[in-house]
């Protein structure tokens, strides 16, 4: 039995939280923080950069897409799929463009995703969503030298879905060139048992297909990707911290090139709000990866 199925739905539901386990503010203060701090980047990216919005990659009205060019671009550019958080059922693309503060002036482009988050979307619906985007992007931008990926929190659930994608059953087979997983879930089985569930209705056959701890087999046999960060925050929730390591070792198992960040004095949601800083660990470590530093 595994440790977090001996928890009674109180602890599991704290351990689920996010917000109750920041060391530098009260929970409803470092949720409104958090807006506060990624519409800002999101804005001052707005300012640096052409921007192209709305870009549609579906059919549906939420199946759209931001994107950050750099002003001056050449024949080819790295660009950065950003998938954002909100536990699937909050926030939006029209807050997740600050990842592009700093990678847009090293001549990264940025896109930015919309999904239909709960309740209007389901887990099913999200994870076909941001599949699609990603083909959607590499057929849209012919000129891109190399696709890296970054998702925070839910988003970093999503990223991990991606990269565990049967490409056969799709138009063309990504080349995913880098992977950031920031606070992410990977199996989201106990989810079931919180009141994160509410909005999303979630069955345990819904979990298990939607969970990357599920499908190891699969992206051993699809993933192109070269190279993966799983990043967690010191002042995550133990349960976070367990899930970010378990899908460490069990992506170091199958022979992937991945390395694990944790990273002080930080919390679940500013470890993703600093990456708008170009000295940041990460946004280096992202740099780095992508022949930018």
């Amino acid at each position: 039995m595994s440790q977090w199925e001996l928890m009674n739905k109180s602890e599991l539901d704290k351990q689920y939280s996010p917000r109750q386990w920041s060391h530098r503010m009260s929970g409803d203060e470092v949720v409104n923080s958090h807006v506060t701090s990624v519409k800002a980047g999101t804005e001052a990216a707005c300012k640096i950069a052409q921007t192209l919005q709305d870009v549609p990659y579906g059919q549906g009205e939420d199946e759209k897409l931001d994107v950050y060019m750099p002003q001056l671009t050449s024949a080819e550019c790295p660009l950065l799929i950003y998938l954002h958080g909100g536990y699937w059922q909050f926030l939006s693309k029209e807050e997740s463009g600050f990842m592009a503060v700093p990678l847009v002036p090293k001549g990264v482009a940025v896109v930015a995703v919309d999904y239909s988050i709960a309740p209007k979307g389901n887990m099913d619906l999200m994870v076909s969503q941001v599949r699609r985007s990603v083909v959607s992007i590499i057929q849209q931008y012919s000129h891109i030298s190399g696709l890296y990926l970054c998702g925070h929190s839910a988003g970093a659930h999503l990223v991990a879905m991606i990269l565990s994608t049967d490409w056969s059953q799709y138009s063309v087979t990504p080349k995913i060139d880098g992977a950031f997983l920031v606070s992410g879930i990977y199996d989201i089985v106990p989810i079931i048992s919180t009141y994160v569930n509410e909005p999303l209705k979630m069955t345990k056959e819904v979990a298990l297909r939607n969970s990357p701890t599920q499908l190891l087999q699969q992206l051993k046999v699809s993933s192109t990707t070269s190279e993966i960060v799983v990043a967690v925050a010191q002042f995550d929730s133990p349960e976070f911290r367990r899930q970010s390591k378990d899908y460490f070792n069990a992506l170091e198992s199958l022979g992937m090139k991945v390395t694990f960040e944790d990273v002080p004095n930080t919390d679940h949601f500013d470890i993703i709000e600093k990456c708008v800083d170009s000295d940041y660990h990460l946004t280096q470590l992202l740099l780095k990866m992508m022949g930018k530093h």
